[in-house]
């Protein structure tokens, strides 16, 4: 059953590290929001005989939004579209928009689950990758939140430059403290034409070691484990029954709607993705045309999407799918490919599914390219 993701680009200000579509303007958000709507009816045939049974707000900064702009988008999602009587509806949120008085609002609407945008509990942390929040913020939103919502992530990021052993830990640790039932964890990646790019190329800020990067996960998924959260995805850790639909649903190769600039959009053989430029979007969608383009996907692209998103999860890839759905020469392929990581303890076969191992968790991008197979 698909899902539905909806891009909000707006932001306060701009994070060092980010490349998301997103304007610091926000003029146009008005005209943006009758958009979003005007695309859903616009789209809605795409998704007839189907029901959406998850609905994600990302971005950008969806907590931007008052409430009841907020509680507009849902509603054109309930009138162009069937869903689910329990859907997930996901906003995700930055500390400094949740004021008590804003998350007793959300709490009142279709939300059900919040994802905040935490990223560090350390004031150092936050200023290098210019947080739009402080250290204070970010925990009394947590405190607030979870008076309100029962079903929460928050967002930690490691790898950061200049940050300790010391730093890291008491991250996790003060994480862990309010018992919030999901944790998202990245490592701090450096995308191009970001300032934080320019920082470390021009010297002014130094980048992070690997084996630093490496011990700081470890450090992370040991003590969640400890703590009682399940490892079921590279960045996820989930307590039982708090596995986040709409991302699993996207590692599963479910289908999914994206509405909004930039946002992309998948029905198992097919891809599309809007124009990143709000402007034309926004011109675009007033004369009912949709601004995106659109790719065939081959037997070759789905195959590779499927190791790239499964081989990330505690489910791994399974040879027999890859048989039926993609051909023997694929699962051949990847058997063949898969031995000398099997062979280094980074990958197991079992019952004919490949996983990683604790060992090889932290390397599994670079082994997932090597399984790509090339039209």
């Amino acid at each position: 059953m698909p899902g539905i993701y909806i891009h909000i680009p707006f932001c306060k200000q701009a994070c060092f590290y980010c490349d998301f579509h997103f304007s610091t303007s926000t003029k146009k958000k008005d005209a943006m929001i009758l958009s979003l709507i005007k695309e859903m009816s616009l789209r809605k045939q795409e998704l007839l005989k189907e029901k959406v049974t998850t609905i994600y707000f990302g971005g950008g900064t969806p907590s931007i939004l008052s409430t009841s702009e907020i509680n507009s988008l849902i509603e054109a999602v309930y009138t162009n579209f069937e869903v689910v009587e329990e859907v997930e509806i996901t906003l995700e949120a930055n500390p400094d928009d949740l004021s008590e008085e804003k998350i007793k609002a959300l709490s009142k609407s279709r939300v059900n689950r919040l994802s905040i945008g935490i990223q560090s509990f350390d004031e150092n942390d936050l200023q290098l990758m210019n947080r739009a929040h402080n250290a204070g913020e970010a925990k009394k939103s947590l405190e607030l939140a979870t008076q309100y919502f029962e079903n929460i992530s928050l967002d930690l990021i490691y790898g950061i430059p200049g940050s300790t052993t010391a730093t890291w830990l008491e991250n996790i640790n003060t994480a862990l403290r309010f018992n919030v039932p999901h944790i998202s964890s990245y490592a701090l990646v450096v995308e191009p034409k970001t300032a934080l790019e320019h920082f470390i190329a021009t010297g002014k800020i130094k980048t992070v070691e690997d084996v630093v990067v490496q011990k700081q996960f470890l450090q992370l998924t040991e003590m969640l484990e400890a703590a009682g959260y399940i490892h079921y995805e590279l960045s996820s850790f989930s307590k039982p029954a708090f596995f986040s639909k709409n991302n699993t649903a996207y590692w599963m190769g479910k289908s999914y709607l994206g509405i909004g600039p930039s946002a992309h959009s998948f029905n198992g053989k097919e891809r599309s993705w809007n124009v990143k430029n709000n402007s034309k979007y926004i011109k675009d969608i007033a004369q009912n045309i949709l601004p995106l383009e659109k790719e065939i996907l081959s037997i070759e692209d789905r195959y590779n999407e499927y190791v790239m998103t499964g081989l990330r999860t505690m489910w791994g890839v399974s040879i027999d799918k890859i048989n039926s759905d993609y051909g023997l020469k694929f699962a051949q392929y990847i058997l063949q490919r898969s031995q000398k990581y099997r062979a280094q303890k980074l990958l197991s076969l079992h019952n004919n599914t490949l996983k990683t191992t604790k060992k090889g968790s932290f390397l599994v991008d670079g082994i997932i390219t090597d399984f790509f197979m090339v039209s």
